[in-house]
């Protein structure tokens, strides 16, 4: 195993923070008979009138059941973005510390470097989009706190090669934060059954893509529980509002619907794929384990703005390093694929 102490890697002012304690924090015992006047909310009932869980406890319990981890190994944010943000704010010192991104992904890792004034060390994937190990830590020196993989990776599709992250895990004394936005759609084992071998790993996942739910801003963080007692620290009180942990309930509860909302997705995904097959000028259609296809064309901005003059809006990819002229599409529908197929090949 390496040198990973977690101590070493806490800001001092983090450490050293006393955590705001919330009216909800100091008593959690809700029954219907107790009054509660303790924290300054509007008495009259409406659903919402009451600060919600700060901990978001039964959202927890179902995602600990499904999942088969601890309650102490969850901490949820309002989106994904949030949680890397926290990630940031308790181990990162500005203007001294640094982080390793592995463009071409998640865009929002360098943009959250730069609002916490950290530096980004940019090491670009090899050209079948996997990792460079010996480049990884060729660039790491002692300031360097987090490694970011996202696998199934953003905007290429595929998953990650096991093998090279766990040689990154060994190697690597930061943290090592992989996000699973896009698990659900993969065959590969997610990396939340490595938690317990692997102090520095922390795995984000989300509602937004499988589960349907992006409009209600859920993220989740796995971690050992020395980490999420850290990020507890400087998370706002009640930063998972009560509708979202409502809505969330319902839709975690709802497993049969939503495994066969990802079968569905996927057969659109394969029709795709086959049908890509056709059209002269796809150049390259990239490995797919997400929701979403990676192509290469002969010319993205043009095949851009003519699917945008059918009506169907995509995402051009080409300004991103080994994406040159790539567009990428959702699946959608099968209507929505199907228009897409139809404008594809009449274009």
């Amino acid at each position: 195993m390496n040198n990973f102490n977690l101590n070493s890697l806490i800001r001092p002012n983090v450490k050293a923070l006393k955590p705001y304690s919330s009216a909800r924090d100091e008593f959690k015992d809700f029954d219907q008979d107790m009054v509660f006047l303790d924290a300054n909310e509007n008495p009259f009932e409406n659903g919402v009138n009451r600060y919600p869980d700060p901990q978001q406890r039964t959202v927890k319990k179902i995602l600990a059941e499904q999942k088969g981890v601890q309650l102490e190994n969850i901490l949820l944010g309002n989106g994904s973005d949030e949680v890397l943000d926290l990630i940031y704010r308790a181990f990162c010192e500005p203007r001294e510390d640094n982080v390793i991104t592995l463009p071409p992904t998640y865009g929002m890792y360098g943009v959250l470097a730069n609002i916490n004034n950290v530096e980004n060390k940019e090491v670009l994937l090899v050209n079948d989009f996997q990792p460079d190990v010996d480049a990884i830590l060729k660039a790491v020196d002692k300031y360097t706190k987090l490694l970011f993989i996202c696998s199934p990776n953003n905007p290429s599709g595929n998953t990650l090669d096991a093998a090279i992250i766990e040689n990154l895990l060994k190697s690597f004394n930061g943290l090592v934060i992989i996000d699973e936005a896009y698990v659900d759609f993969s065959s590969e084992e997610s990396w939340l059954n490595k938690l317990q071998n692997y102090p520095n790993l922390i795995v984000t996942q989300t509602l937004s893509k499988a589960y349907g739910m992006a409009g209600i801003r859920l993220g989740i963080c796995y971690a050992s529980a020395e980490i999420i007692a850290v990020l507890n620290k400087i998370k706002p009180p009640y930063n998972v509002n009560e509708l979202t942990q409502q809505r969330a309930i319902e839709r975690l509860e709802d497993v049969v619907v939503i495994e066969n909302e990802i079968n569905i997705i996927t057969i659109g995904k394969n029709k795709l794929l086959e049908e890509l097959l056709e059209v002269n000028y796809v150049e390259t259609i990239y490995p797919t384990d997400s929701n979403f296809v990676l192509v290469k064309v002969d010319n993205a901005d043009k095949r851009y703005a003519q699917l945008l003059e059918k009506g169907i809006v995509v995402r051009n990819r080409s300004s991103q390093p080994l994406c040159e002229n790539c567009l990428r599409f959702t699946i959608g529908t099968e209507q929505e694929n199907e228009k897409l197929i139809k404008a594809l090949k009449e274009m």
